[in-house]
This record gives structure tokens, sequence and C-alpha cells, in this order.
């Protein structure tokens, strides 16, 4: 797999990370559950979400690469 193919991928994958994120956290947090169940909720959403950053950073990195293999 191609530097350009992983980081086009982790991409993606930071994007759903946000989209995941902002759908459990709507989801978890219903008015019908108990408090706890919804902090737990919005705690998870919050969780998901802050993978995305990490996504972002590695994509960035093997973007970096890929260019680099193209100059030489």
């Amino acid at each position: 797999m191609s530097n350009r193919s992983i980081s086009n991928f982790l991409t993606v994958a930071g994007l759903a990370s946000i989209l995941a994120s902002i759908a459990i956290w709507a989801t978890q947090g219903g008015t019908e559950k108990t408090h706890e169940e919804k902090s737990h909720g919005e705690r998870f959403g919050i969780f998901v979400g802050l993978w995305a950053p990490t996504f972002f950073i590695l994509a960035n990195k093997y973007n970096d690469a890929a260019i680099l293999e193209d100059n030489e």
C-alpha cells in the first residue's frame, strides 16, 4: 500500500471519527435516560471525536512521505 493511499485512508478515518462522535453524542444523550447514562454517552462521543486529530496528523505525515517519494 502506498503512502498516498494510507494518507487518504487516514483522512477519511478522521472525518468518520468526527461524524461518529456527533452521532454518538446526539443519540446517547436522550431525555428518558438517567443522568449517568446520558453523561456516559456524551463522554464516549467526545472520546471518539478525540481520535480525529491523531488520524489527521498521521495522514499529514504519510502525505509528506509520499511527496518525498514523488520527488526522488
